[in-house]
C-alpha cells in the first residue's frame, strides 16, 4: 500500500509547488506532467501514464483538484473508474477518497462544473483577444492599454542562456535563480543554436 501524488500544469510558465504545498505528504512516490494541457486524456500524459503502470491495488492516488484527473468530465470519470477497479483508492483534495456509487457521482458532478468552467474560460479569453486585436489595429493598443499582445516575458531568453552557460549551471538551479519554471528554462535552451555544449547542459 503506498501514497502516491500526481501534479499537472498546463503551461511551462506555470508551476507545480503551489499544488506540492497544498498537499505536503509525504507520498511514496511522486509524478509530474508540467506543461502539459488539460485537453489531452489523462491516459495520453507521460507522467499519469507511468503512474497508470506504476499503481498497485491497495496504493492511494493525491490529486490536488478534480480537473487534474482528466481532459473533461467523461474523461475524469472514467480514468476515476479504471483506478477504482484496479483497487485504488482515489483521493482528491478537499473531497477526500473516492469511492463507487455516490462518491462517483459527486465526483461526476463537480468535473461537469469544472468542465463548463473550463469551456467559459476559454470564451472570455477569445473574447478578450478579439478585443484586443480589434483595438490595437484602430489605436495602436490594446483594450488594456498594451502596445502588444501577450504578457510580457519574466526574463530574456538570451539572458537566462548566457548566465546559465557562463555559470555551467542546471537547469533547477537557473530556473531557481532567474524564478521562472525547470520547462521554461528547457524551452529557452532549447531555442538557443549555439551548439552541442548547450545540448549536453540541456540533460542536466
Amino acid at each position: 500500500m503506498h501514497r502516491i501524488a500526481y501534479f499537472r500544469v498546463s503551461t511551462g510558465d506555470q508551476s507545480i509547488e503551489a499544488q506540492r504545498a497544498a498537499m505536503p505528504g509525504p507520498f511514496d512516490k511522486v509524478f509530474e506532467d508540467e506543461g502539459v494541457s488539460g485537453a489531452m486524456l489523462a491516459a495520453s500524459r507521460p507522467g499519469f501514464a507511468e503512474l497508470l503502470a506504476h499503481v498497485r491495488p491497495g496504493d492511494t492516488v493525491y490529486v490536488y483538484a478534480v480537473d487534474r484527473l482528466g481532459r473533461d468530465a467523461l474523461d475524469v470519470q472514467a480514468t476515476v473508474r479504471r483506478l477504482i477497479n484496479a483497487g485504488v483508492t482515489v483521493d482528491v483534495r478537499g473531497l477526500g477518497p473516492i469511492g463507487k456509487g455516490v462518491g462517483e457521482l459527486i465526483l461526476a458532478v463537480l468535473a461537469q462544473v469544472a468542465d463548463m468552467e473550463r469551456h467559459r474560460i476559454a470564451e472570455r479569453t477569445a473574447a478578450g483577444r478579439k478585443a484586443a486585436r480589434a483595438s490595437l489595429a484602430a489605436t495602436g493598443r490594446t483594450h488594456r492599454g498594451k502596445t502588444s499582445l501577450g504578457r510580457p516575458k519574466a526574463q530574456e531568453s538570451d539572458d537566462v542562456v548566457t548566465w546559465r552557460r557562463m555559470n555551467q549551471a542546471s537547469i533547477k538551479d537557473t530556473a531557481i535563480h532567474f524564478k521562472l519554471s525547470p520547462a521554461t528554462v528547457k524551452r529557452y535552451c532549447a531555442m538557443d543554436k549555439t551548439g552541442d555544449d548547450e545540448r549536453i547542459l540541456l540533460d542536466q
